[in-house]
């Protein structure tokens, strides 16, 4: 005999008593009430969570999905460890705990985010790498479930969304590039179609038009989302006819493979080739020299999102309307030497000068 029905012999009343008691309902008298909270707390018992959330409808848990892919997997990336401090530490607050959903690599991320929708695991979701077309978005708005998008999509309408801003990196960098007299500006692209990789590219495309620069696909180099992806994409970024002066890298861990590749070359980023990277992250702060990128506040992100989320359940709003959260996150540019030198106006051409390796 355990639980409930143990308080409920060791009193010598029903065990709807008790739980009524336990529960605070208002048809069990004060003394009784008096009764079995002191023997609960004599007898050290705790309710089960899992009931009393089932009674109420709720889990208490709120899912956050990511995706594992190969190429991210084995690299020093502290992105999603970073945004999860954030979250839990608002949820905790709430007595809410958050539920870390990793899909396989082999997974389908509609069909795993399906079955925990089927199962009623969690009270709502947190959704990140959006692809442009995301079913995902449509299943989670068609059951009803609050959640918060980690990035933008066209799927769906009128939901709560953050996204990192693709658009300010891409025209803050082209920017400094083209004030530093470069005109062949090549970006990197991941091989994964996430939405993040289609924004970056537009954005591009825009800054260059704005500039009156041409746009030249050869200079658009798709690579893996990854250190080994800089590293093996830097003999095809020099390959590339009328060499580019400058690249921008749009995922981080990609300088650490150009910088090794470069090195090997005997050429120079910073004197030979300016490299703007996306993200700052500790590993690129040992770089030289150092890495031009962007810095911004993983926990701040993920407290931002928990909030988007809070607002929208029930016992945790601040107003009967549940709003909607459609932002994109800041980022600051930290000036770094890697793209420090100027081009003469004169320039048309890369001074990039590789050694044989």
């Amino acid at each position: 005999m355990k639980g409930i029905a143990k308080l409920a012999s060791e009193l010598g009343i029903s065990t709807g008593t008790v739980s009524r008691a336990l529960n605070g309902k208002s048809d069990v008298n004060a003394a009784t009430r008096a009764r079995v909270l002191e023997a609960a707390q004599r007898m050290g018992y705790a309710p089960n969570a899992s009931a009393r959330n089932l009674a109420k409808g709720a889990t208490n848990s709120i899912g956050f999905m990511i995706e594992l892919n190969p190429e991210t997997a084995s690299n020093s990336d502290n992105f999603f460890m970073g945004v999860f401090d954030g979250v839990q530490s608002v949820l905790m607050q709430h007595g809410l705990e958050l539920l870390v959903l990793p899909c396989p690599t082999d997974a389908d991320p509609y069909h795993y985010l399906q079955r925990f929708v089927a199962r009623e695991t969690v009270d709502a979701m947190i959704i990140s790498a959006t692809q442009r077309i995301d079913h995902r978005i449509d299943l989670l708005q068609a059951r009803g479930i609050p959640f918060v998008s980690l990035g933008r999509s066209e799927s769906g309408a009128g939901y709560s969304w953050i996204d990192l801003d693709v658009e300010g990196v891409v025209n803050e960098s082209i920017d400094r590039l083209v004030a530093h007299g470069h005109r062949r500006i090549a970006v990197t692209v991941p091989r994964r179609g996430i939405n993040f990789a289609e924004l970056f590219h537009a954005s591009y495309r825009s800054a260059l038009a704005r500039h009156g620069l041409p746009y030249d696909p050869a200079l658009v180099i798709d690579t893996a989302w990854s250190e080994l992806g800089g590293y093996e994409m830097t003999d095809r970024l020099l390959a590339v006819p009328d060499r580019p002066t400058a690249v921008v890298l749009i995922y981080e861990m990609m300088a650490l493979g150009l910088y090794r590749r470069l090195m090997e070359l005997g050429i120079q980023p910073g004197r030979d080739l300016a490299v703007i990277t996306f993200r700052d992250e500790p590993a690129l702060r040992f770089l030289s020299p150092s890495a031009t990128c962007f810095r911004m506040s993983l926990h701040d992100l993920g407290v931002a999102v928990a909030e988007a989320v809070l607002a929208q359940l029930p016992g945790h709003r601040t107003s009967p309307a549940a709003p909607v959260v459609q932002m994109r996150w800041p980022m600051v540019l930290r000036p770094g030497e890697s793209d420090a030198f100027t081009l003469p106006p004169e320039t048309s051409r890369s001074r990039v000068k590789p050694r044989s390796a």
